[in-house]
């Protein structure tokens, strides 16, 4: 290629660390004096890498090498017929030609490892954090049961998801890092037959994205052959029979006296302003922005079902006097002292526990409080399924095509909202 021929290297970008703290190993392109980046399926930690930032694991560098290697031979390939494209279109003409090559690829080479962390990433860039965080918990968990960041998906068996159930299980010792980049160990029970359900479903999920991006049947090309949860059969979930909150018992977390500045008091009020605004999810809490008055509504899009329905899942709800002093202390703050939600999720959970011993209230969670709101809406108040689920930001899908041809009310969620908190008022 003429003005200088195109040219590729292995590299890492400090500045791209990954919110797991680790680096996607790049390469880079370099074509008429331009520079682009195309991703690898491989990710590395510190470990891995020298004071430099070059790559020290023998392993992931011959990995690299024979993809940079790989790119190189199909340069040479079109080496004139392509010279009139600019870096970035020859970098979508070399993948475009991988894509075309899924064939030649043998399974033993497909990490599950990487493959999981660059879904993760997509799952980010999509708002979908609550997938994106199942999704990060089984790929550590996976990294931690094999001992290493290569996993190769001949080795997803249905002996071994077998041993595997056993493994998560039994209680372990987690090392991981926290909001501070600090590495930190934390003992973990084992898993029960519902997180266990769950943590197989997303598995498959992360397995059946694997099998539809190298398999192509409209083609022909089967690079994945076998399929071991048709032997594997994951536990159905089981809902758990749990008594819902009386109001003598949310009056109760309400007046609790907390330790200033502890996790106690953090899951306290983020219980009560989980309940005082309809059931709001920790994530959309810890989503709040911070602002300098108390707004008169909160409008904000439900993110665990937003990417999922056509309306993104928004809502507006008042923002009740009983709620503003709560909502001006952790708006804006929680998402600077918590790095993600999930951070978040543990400290609230670890203060729901506390309270819970405290109040003498089995099995306390911070769900309780969207569930207490429907059951005093519905069962004390009650108003109709209908507009109790309005109020939980719920779709019916019987009544979906309906409700596409009908304005929102917010003034229904208002007096919903209204009741349910005078059944609370001392």
């Amino acid at each position: 290629m003429k003005d200088g021929m195109a040219t590729l290297k292995q590299i890492i970008l400090p500045h791209h660390k990954k919110e797991d703290n680790t680096w996607n190993v790049k390469i880079r392109l370099t074509h008429k004096r331009k520079s682009t980046y195309m991703d690898t399926n491989y990710f590395v930690s510190s470990k891995q890498l020298d004071k430099s930032f070059a790559l020290k694991d023998t392993f992931i560098l011959k990995k690299v090498l024979d993809e940079v290697e790989a790119y190189r031979n199909k340069l040479n390939d079109f080496v004139s017929k392509y010279d009139y494209l600019d870096v970035w279109q020859l970098a979508e003409k070399l993948n475009e030609i991988e894509e075309t090559k899924l064939g030649n690829i043998k399974p033993d080479d497909i990490n599950v490892i990487s493959f999981g962390r660059n879904r993760i990433n997509e799952l980010r860039e999509l708002n979908r954090t609550s997938s994106a965080g199942n999704m990060t918990t089984v790929v550590n968990s996976l990294e931690d049961y094999f001992k290493s960041d290569f996993v190769p998906i001949t080795a997803i068996t249905a002996k071994m998801l077998t041993k595997y159930e056993l493994y998560l299980k039994r209680p372990s010792a987690l090392k991981r890092y926290n909001q501070f980049s600090e590495l930190v160990t934390t003992n973990e029970p084992g898993l029960r037959d519902n997180g266990i359900h769950c943590h197989f479903r997303d598995l498959r999920i992360l397995f059946n994205n694997i099998k539809d991006h190298y398999n192509d049947d409209d083609h022909g090309i089967v690079v994945v052959k076998h399929y071991p949860f048709k032997k594997f059969k994951i536990k159905r979930y089981k809902p758990r029979r749990k008594r819902k909150l009386t109001i003598a018992q949310v009056q109760a977390i309400r007046d609790l006296v907390a330790p200033k500045d502890s996790r106690i008091e953090l899951a306290k009020e983020l219980f009560m302003l989980s309940f005082y605004l309809c059931g709001m999810n920790a994530v959309d809490i810890y989503k709040m922005r911070s602002s300098t008055t108390a707004p008169k509504r909160i409008d904000y899009s439900r993110s665990k079902t937003a990417s999922r329905r056509t309306d993104d899942a928004f809502i507006s709800i008042n923002l009740i006097k009983e709620a503003r002093s709560i909502f001006m202390k952790y708006a804006g703050a929680l998402s600077e002292r918590y790095s993600d939600h999930r951070t978040l999720d543990q400290a609230i959970a670890y203060g729901m526990r506390a309270i819970g011993k405290m109040l003498k209230i089995a099995n306390l969670e911070f769900y309780d409080a969207r569930h207490a709101f429907a059951d005093f809406a519905r069962n004390k108040c009650r108003f109709s399924v209908d507009d109790k689920a309005l109020a939980l930001n719920h779709i019916d899908d019987d009544n979906f095509v309906t409700d596409l041809y009908l304005s929102k009310d917010w003034s229904i969620i208002d007096e919903i909202q209204a009741s349910v908190i005078r059944l609370v008022k001392n």
